[in-house]
């Protein structure tokens, strides 16, 4: 199935408000407080994120940080548009990105590659000449209902349906790294930063993307079903038809997060997580509030751009 023409979407470019570090260090340590016991909030320099245990495509969160947020769960929901196809390499061509790249972050995993739907932990560095994939994909085993983890080769630069992608040089540099260890609260790792940065940056749109580690717990995920071929309709529909699973950690997540749905239909947070023992899906709370901690490294955005917005809103689907 062919990708969409790019220069045929509507695609409305955001300045994003950028505190500094030092000042938003303070804002996100203040929400982790109100949830975490144990919380440290540093600016640092980024390690390299390619060792374990992040073992990601690109050492930094550094160079040029932009948030790409493409299409919507209107696209999925009530019903799939399966032609909302797109193709990474070809969009930040477009939009004239002409470094290196390095993308992280969540979305709806290419569906004619294994012809199913499935979840996409984007993971990838694209250079004019090179793509190097260390994106995964889960899908569910049809027979036993097994979450499915698999490896996208470098060929497959495709992902449909909706993404929230962060989108930087991949260049070592300051980030926020971000400690949190047993959750008292009921907002989970992200939710605790995100409505801190809501509330204090009301006015402005502030974007942040990066990854964060799990380890020491277990952690609530859903995994999409194949595409339903009846409509969803509610939030009762959509849940009976995800895949919720209780996995196992070390896992490395994926995404953005911003202070606002804005103008644009934005989703305030969307991570992705993967590993190395065959779990993998969309994030949602640890389950083992006492004993989990989360390591995270985070950059600020200065540009969003949002990328074929659905017309039509949808009050559910978000989460």
């Amino acid at each position: 199935m062919t990708t969409l023409d790019i220069s045929g979407l509507t695609i409305t470019k955001r300045d994003l408000h950028t505190p500094s570090l030092d000042e938003i260090k303070d804002v996100l340590k203040e929400g982790l407080a109100k949830n975490f016991v144990e919380v440290q909030v540093e600016v640092v320099d980024c390690p390299d994120l390619t060792q374990q245990p992040f073992t990601l495509a690109a050492p930094g969160l550094n160079g040029n940080p932009v948030l790409l947020e493409v299409g919507g769960p209107s696209y999925l929901l009530p019903i799939v548009q399966k032609n909302k196809l797109y193709d990474i390499q070809q969009l930040l061509n477009h939009l004239q990105y002409n470094k290196d790249s390095f993308v992280v972050g969540a979305g709806a995993g290419p569906w004619p590659h294994i012809n199913s739907n499935c979840e996409l932990m984007m993971n990838m560095t694209i250079s004019p000449s090179n793509v190097q994939n260390g994106t995964r994909i889960a899908s569910v085993n049809k027979e036993n209902g097994n979450c499915v983890l698999q490896n996208l080769p470098n060929s497959e630069t495709r992902f449909a349906l909706l993404a929230n992608l962060f989108v930087t040089e991949g260049k070592p540099g300051k980030v926020l790294k971000v400690h949190a260890k047993k959750r008292t609260g009921n907002n989970d790792f992200i939710a605790s930063m995100q409505k801190a940065i809501a509330q204090q940056y009301q006015n402005n749109l502030v974007g942040l993307g990066g990854t964060f580690l799990m380890k020491d717990g277990k952690v609530k995920q859903h995994v999409m079903a194949d595409f339903s071929a009846i409509p969803l309709n509610t939030e009762t529909q959509l849940n009976n038809w995800l895949n919720f699973f209780n996995m196992s950690t070390p896992l490395v997540a994926v995404g953005t997060f911003v202070s606002s749905e804005s103008d644009l239909d934005l989703r305030v947070q969307h991570f992705h997580s993967f590993s190395h023992h065959g779990e993998g899906g969309h994030y949602h709370i640890d389950t083992t509030p006492e004993t989990i901690e989360y390591l995270g490294y985070f950059n600020l955005g200065t540009t969003l751009y949002r990328v074929d917005k659905p017309s039509t809103l949808l009050q559910f689907g978000k989460d």
